[in-house]
């Protein structure tokens, strides 16, 4: 099989999916013919391919994917301008704790916040699926532990936490993560409509929950 074909089989199976898929899923598209390198390779080439046209070829947590561009957003939005419900701020704030603190408790994000933390916040994270549980702290009551998952990397485009970007001040805790899950999170794309730019087809709509007043989060752990 020349390289022109590969590129094409890769290609093809990108944009069909609507999932990342990783190298070695890619893998099983040449019957594990081609080494994982060979595919990085060819994925390489095709993100090159792809560089002066609306849609880019990233790779995030879960694998590659083809995405539009955000310079592709405004155009794509005229499309279906009623904008879907937005996140609220309590919401932002617990989702940047965790991402930044991790892992943590609901009572080190409550004692971060300086409120309570309404239940149907956290219920929202875990079914947009940005949050989960990864255990349980053994003191009193064993509060579940949480942390954020693959698919929150995937929605903001990241491949690891390490690519969070550093925070210097407590005040930019929460706008860092307002920034970055803008096309992702804030207003949701509908299931019906194209990719947003950053995001694939196919992501849910979720209502947001309503919270008290909050203080502002700390910056990232180090650790």
């Amino acid at each position: 099989m020349n390289t022109a074909d590969a590129k094409r089989i890769l290609e093809t199976a990108l944009i069909c999916s609507t999932q990342p898929l990783p190298v070695r899923e890619l893998r099983v598209l040449f019957d594990d013919e081609l080494g994982a390198d060979t595919i990085k390779t060819l994925l390489l080439e095709l993100q090159e391919d792809w560089t002066q046209r609306g849609l880019e070829l990233v790779s995030v947590a879960s694998g590659w994917r083809f995405q539009s561009r955000p310079e592709m957003r405004d155009h794509l939005d005229r499309l279906h301008p009623e904008k879907p419900p937005r996140y609220t701020r309590a919401a932002l704030e617990t989702l940047a704790i965790i991402a930044y603190r991790q892992p943590v408790t609901r009572g080190d994000m409550e004692d971060i916040r300086g409120v309570t933390i309404n239940s149907l916040i956290i219920k929202q994270l875990e079914d947009r699926n940005w949050i989960e549980v990864i255990g349980h702290r053994e003191t009193v009551g064993r509060p579940a532990i949480f942390a954020t998952t693959r698919q929150f990397l995937d929605d903001l485009g990241l491949g690891s936490l390490d690519q969070l970007p550093v925070i210097e001040t407590p005040a930019q805790h929460t706008a860092m993560i307002e920034a970055l899950a803008g096309p992702a999170g804030l207003a949701e794309p509908d299931e019906a409509s194209p990719a947003q730019a950053g995001l694939p087809i196919g992501d849910s709509q979720l209502s947001p929950p309503t919270d008290s007043p909050s203080a502002t989060a700390p910056g990232r752990n180090p650790s």
